[in-house]
C-alpha cells in the first residue's frame, strides 16, 4: 500500500467515531473510492452492515451511529422522537422507558433505507413517515461518542405521542407525560402549534396542558392557533369537551382539573 493510503486509512479511522456508521456515498465524495474502501474490507479494516454501509471492524454499531449517518451523510430527518426521545431527555423518568421499543419519526414519504431496516437491532424500531409538523422545527442536539444527533426536543416529543394517540399510544399516558413538561419554551410551542397540521394534536395539545395547569400557557396567543371546525372522537363512550371539541376516556376527564 503506497504511503497516500496508508495516511488516508489512518485519518479515516482515527476519525470514524465509536459505534457510528459511514456511507460508502458519502465517503466517495471525501476521495475514497469504492476500490479504496474494497481493499480497506479486505484488510479488515472496515466492513459492510449492508449495501452502502460500513462500520470499523469489530465495532459495535450503535443505533445513534446509524441516525447519525441517515442524519448527516444521507441528509435524512430520520430521528428519535415521541416517548423515545422524552426518555433520552429525562422526561419520562417516573414512567417505565422500554429500551426494547424506539420511535422513529421521519419526513413524509421519507424511507429508511435497506441496510438499516435489515441490520439486527436490540431492540424494536416503530417508524412514522409523516409531514405533520416541519422538518427541522424543535429539534435538539443529543450527544453520543464524541458525536451529535438531532432528536425532538420535549415539546416536538410531546406531540408526536399525541399524533400516535389513541391507537398506538394511550392518552392517558400521554397526559402523564405532559405532566411533566412544566418548563416549555413559550415560543417554540407557539410556533409548534401554529406550524402543525393536526388538528387532533393541536386539541389535545391545548387540553391536556390545560389540564396540567402550566405556567407557559398564558404565554401561548391561542388565537393564532388553527383547531379547525368539527367534533373529533377519540374514545368510544367518552366524555365531550366542548372548549376543544374532543371526546376523551373517562377517567382521563375524571381526573381532577
Amino acid at each position: 500500500m503506497s504511503l497516500e493510503n496508508k495516511t488516508k486509512i489512518n485519518r479515516l479511522l482515527q476519525n470514524w467515531p465509536s459505534g457510528a456508521v459511514y456511507l460508502s456515498s458519502w465517503l466517495a465524495d471525501q476521495g475514497y473510492s469504492s476500490q479504496l474502501l474494497n481493499r480497506y474490507k479486505k484488510s479488515q479494516w472496515i466492513t459492510s452492515i449492508g449495501s452502502g454501509a460500513l462500520v470499523k471492524n469489530g465495532d459495535q454499531v450503535l443505533l445513534e451511529g446509524a441516525i447519525w449517518a441517515i442524519q448527516k451523510q444521507g441528509n435524512g430527518t430520520v430521528h428519535m422522537g415521541g416517548k423515545t426521545a422524552l426518555g433520552l431527555l429525562g422526561k419520562s423518568h417516573y414512567l417505565e422507558f422500554s429500551p426494547q421499543n424506539c420511535v422513529l419519526f421521519g419526513g413524509e414519504k421519507e424511507k429508511i433505507p435497506a441496510w438499516f431496516q435489515q441490520y439486527k437491532w436490540p431492540m424494536k424500531l416503530h417508524y412514522y413517515s409523516t409531514a405533520f409538523l416541519p422538518p427541522e422545527l424543535g429539534m435538539t442536539d443529543h450527544e453520543v461518542n464524541g458525536f451529535s444527533i438531532k432528536i425532538s426536543s420535549a415539546a416536538r416529543a410531546m406531540m408526536e405521542c399525541l399524533y400516535l394517540a389513541p391507537e398506538k399510544q394511550e392518552l392517558k399516558e400521554c397526559y402523564e407525560l405532559m405532566e411533566g413538561l412544566n418548563n416549555l419554551r413559550p415560543n417554540l410551542v407557539q410556533e409548534l402549534l401554529t406550524t402543525c397540521s393536526s388538528i387532533k394534536v393541536k386539541r389535545l395539545f391545548l387540553y391536556m396542558a390545560t389540564k396540567a395547569g402550566h405556567p407557559w400557557l398564558p404565554f401561548i396567543d391561542q388565537e393564532k392557533i388553527s383547531l379547525g371546525t368539527g367534533k373529533r372522537q377519540l374514545a368510544q363512550n367518552g366524555v365531550y369537551v366542548p372548549e376543544f371539541m374532543i371526546t376523551i376516556p373517562k377517567d382521563l376527564f375524571n381526573d381532577e382539573l
